[in-house]
């Protein structure tokens, strides 16, 4: 029986499980938290859309872990936002106790699983996960790059009045202040970016992408995005369940492609069985391919703060 486990069932959590739940591509969805009641509750609601959605995929609300046993993949949505007032590093402290006790569960329980770390601080988490876990580096990997390419897609497509659906855009990077979108890998219309909009375009659109979260936090006053994070975090899955190869922008780990090594970073890879079949390695411009190393070392020192806790 295939089987997939959302960890969290929040906002971005349980439509996470909605997503996947819809795309009919596993006999089971079990979502999990500590809130009693609550992935129950939804999980009842989600089922008895069933016959309406036309999709037989089962949901399983639970507290227990016991009921994740022999999930295929696992994806962690499980942690805090930042609150006003609180540091980096209380939200990295805070995060990485919840991560490391959810980590051990899942060893537990599915050790021969894919794991998908959604948690913020991202880079770092992905980075704790894979430490706690001991899988092998292709088997844990962090869901980034797939929305921040959809962030900078709608942008794109606003900016050049051209179809959502004949965008071509890509982000690599960090997931945050040094992400690294790639314009001379992006396409409108089935043009270069470049010779659809002026650069001055360009760079403000690259600028709103990164700060795409926080913009929507902004708007929101409470919570955060959870729409486009599930429906990347939900293709992440898919590509994973059903083996299908398909190349797209994640969190990784670096063995020397770009020049890069023994970190997690937001590169192209190809997805299936097992999780990370292959790092892509893309031809980039001279400032994207520095940009792409700069962050490499951004994440490596925030990583650090990681191992000092």
């Amino acid at each position: 029986m295939s089987k997939v486990t959302v960890v969290g069932a929040g906002k971005y959590g349980s439509t996470t499980v909605q997503r996947i739940a819809e795309a009919d591509i596993v006999d089971e969805v079990v979502m999990i938290d500590i809130v009693e009641g609550l992935p129950q509750g939804l999980a009842l609601d989600m089922n008895q859309s069933r016959p309406v959605q036309r999709y037989r995929t089962k949901v399983l609300g639970t507290n227990d872990y016991a009921d994740t046993a022999g999930s295929d993949v696992v994806v962690i949505t499980a942690g805090l936002p930042r609150k006003p007032g609180m540091s980096r590093m209380d939200l990295l402290q805070v995060n990485a106790g919840i991560v490391k006790q959810v980590t051990q569960q899942i060893v537990a329980h599915s050790p021969d699983s894919v794991i998908v770390v959604v948690t913020n601080p991202l880079d770092q988490m992905t980075t704790l996960c894979a430490d706690i876990s001991g899988f092998p580096k292709s088997r844990v990997l962090g869901q980034a790059g797939m929305l921040d390419s959809a962030r900078f897609a709608h942008f794109i497509s606003e900016a050049a009045e051209v179809d959502i659906l004949d965008v071509e855009a890509v982000t690599l990077g960090s997931h945050g202040a040094t992400m690294v979108p790639v314009p001379s890998l992006c396409k409108a219309g089935g043009k270069p970016l470049v010779d659809v909009l002026d650069s001055e375009t360009i760079d403000e659109l690259v600028d709103r992408t990164r700060k795409g979260g926080a913009e929507i936090v902004g708007l929101l006053k409470t919570g955060s995005a959870y729409y486009a994070p599930s429906a990347a975090a939900a293709a992440m899955v898919d590509a994973i369940i059903t083996d299908a190869g398909t190349e797209m922008p994640v969190c990784a780990w670096m063995t020397g492609e770009y020049g890069i090594s023994d970190v997690y970073l937001g590169v192209i890879a190809k997805l299936g069985a097992g999780g990370v079949q292959e790092v892509v390695q893309k031809s980039l411009t001279d400032t994207e391919l520095a940009g792409l190393r700069e962050a490499a070392t951004a994440v490596k020192e925030k990583v650090e703060d990681l191992n000092a806790l």
